[in-house]
């Protein structure tokens, strides 16, 4: 198949050194025991890492030599799985500068496919977020149109965000316990955007990333695109060791550290007071930069909510600690408004950086913001009353349904992190699909390929009856049996 871009790879992402190693890459793939032929069994198990996104486009695969090596097989064996490979367009090669990772045209990645709406009647549980009331919406419209007319006659470029909703932003804040000015406050389009802003200012090629595992996986893959190297700590059913964490932060001395320490997703849990104030004081003498998620600060159902992680810093501390958050998880993801807090110098320097990519966001979305977080003390306690009802439900039937699963109720958030008991999350996924319910595996949150492969995510975003339904769903793709994973059958001589 031709290749549709005639520059080389190297050329056209201007990353000439974005190589796949061979021990890592055979460490992703299916092991080869009983595999006939070989050869096929390797060129689909690249191929779906890089449907999955695990491994990313134009990537250079390694030498046909180096592979055979790391997998114990024959050159002749890779060099027909390179060849098929490029046969079916998921790799392109040319002289001098090797074989590439591709897309056969049309074929758009998982990543890709989990945001678009191609399978209506699926029942979709990969995402973790609700809609907005309808009248809400409604009224918000009604209340925005004549500010709308007010901002018509200016030029409506706002690199900081609407001065009116980075004040009611801050307000926010310094009410939650955390004094905080306007000038502290960037609004941007999502907690991701301004994440990646973040990572675009702070961070290097190569530089250190401290990261809770599991973790948001598009954050993951922000870092990954901005070929960050990250260090992870891991989250369990129980929470964090501070301890390990503590530890990484002395011991790696990360530039910066992801955390989502309000009803983690996907593991659900809390961080304790006093547990924050102890990570803060270790960032502080490490000279790292906390980048805190609080997307789901609000989405307490169980306990009051937490107030900002910044203010159980220690006096000086605050200034490394930068917090995000957005209204997609509280209010609607479709409004694509979102903010950080940091010190005002650094705000000054990423409204810069963000100027380079979309000058600013719209002034409608910001006014409807602007409107719908002045009901927030109405609209949101009837949100967390609807997650009760739902997580309520979706427990009930799981607990009837499919009894061998266990799961821990979280305190607050939007999903349930459910232990399977036996590593067959991916073929789940994939049965699932096939029975109408787009759902994602725990290898999704990962930051290292092969783990919690007997891990899901549920969310209980959707109704009661819509939740019982896809369980019902779920435990018919079930009754067949599942294959275990890849990983869980990979030979022990593979690293």
């Amino acid at each position: 198949m031709a290749d549709p871009n005639p520059l080389p790879p190297a050329e056209r992402t201007g990353r000439a050194d974005r190589t796949l190693g061979s021990r890592q890459l055979a460490a992703m793939l299916p092991g080869l025991v009983g595999a006939r032929p070989a050869y096929r069994h390797l060129a689909q198990g690249i191929s779906e890492l890089i449907l999955d996104g695990r491994i990313a486009l134009h990537v250079r695969l390694p030498a046909e030599r180096e592979l055979a090596a790391a997998l114990n097989t024959s050159r002749t064996t890779i060099t027909a799985v390179y060849d098929l490979l490029r046969e079916s367009g998921y790799a392109h090669s040319r002289q001098g500068s090797g074989t590439w990772t591709a897309l056969p045209a049309g074929r758009p990645p998982r990543g890709v496919t989990r945001l678009l709406d191609a399978q209506e009647s699926a029942i979709d549980l990969a995402r973790a977020a609700s809609g907005l009331p309808e009248q809400a919406l409604v009224d918000a419209l009604g209340q925005v149109t004549p500010q709308l007319a007010e901002h018509a006659h200016t030029p409506g470029y706002h690199p900081y965000g609407l001065p009116e909703l980075r004040a009611a932003i801050a307000e926010r804040f310094t009410e939650r316990g955390l004094t905080t000015g306007p000038e502290q406050i960037l609004v941007t389009s999502g907690a991701q955007h301004a994440f990646t802003l973040v990572t675009g200012l702070l961070c290097r090629p190569g530089d250190r990333v401290m990261v809770e595992n599991p973790s948001y996986p598009n954050a993951l893959e922000a870092m990954r695109r901005a070929r960050l190297r990250t260090v992870s700590v891991p989250v369990t059913d129980a929470g964090w060791d501070i301890e390990i964490v503590e530890s990484t932060l002395r011991q790696v001395v990360p530039q910066l550290a992801y955390l989502i320490p309000d009803f983690h997703n996907p593991a659900g849990c809390l961080m304790p007071e006093q547990e924050r104030g102890r990570v803060l004081r270790a960032a502080q003498r490490s000279g790292t930069w906390l980048v805190v998620d609080e997307t789901l600060a609000d989405l307490a159902l169980d306990v009051p909510a937490p107030p900002p992680f910044a203010s159980h810093a220690p006096p000086g501390g605050a200034g490394q600690v930068i917090t995000v958050g957005s209204m997609s998880k509280t209010h609607w993801g479709g409004l694509r408004i979102g903010w950080l807090r940091a010190p005002a110098r650094l705000v000054t320097e990423l409204a810069g950086q963000r100027v380079a990519t979309d000058m600013g966001g719209s002034v409608l979305d910001q006014l409807l913001a602007l409107a719908l977080l002045a009901r927030t003390g109405e609209l949101l306690p009837a949100r967390l009353e609807q997650l009760r009802q739902q997580r309520a439900a979706l427990a009930a039937a799981l607990a009837e349904q499919i009894p061998q699963w266990t799961w821990r109720v979280p305190p607050g958030g939007l999903s349930l992190w459910v232990d399977l008991g036996e590593p067959v999350a991916s073929a789940l996924a994939e049965r699932a699909l096939e029975n109408g319910v787009r759902i994602e595996g725990g290898a999704y949150f990962a930051t290292d390929p092969g783990i919690f492969e007997q891990r899901l995510r549920i969310p209980y975003t959707t109704p009661p009856d819509t939740l019982r339904e896809a369980i019902h769903r779920m435990a018919a793709a079930l009754a067949g049996g599942l294959p275990l994973s890849a990983a869980s059958r990979r030979p022990h001589w593979v690293a």
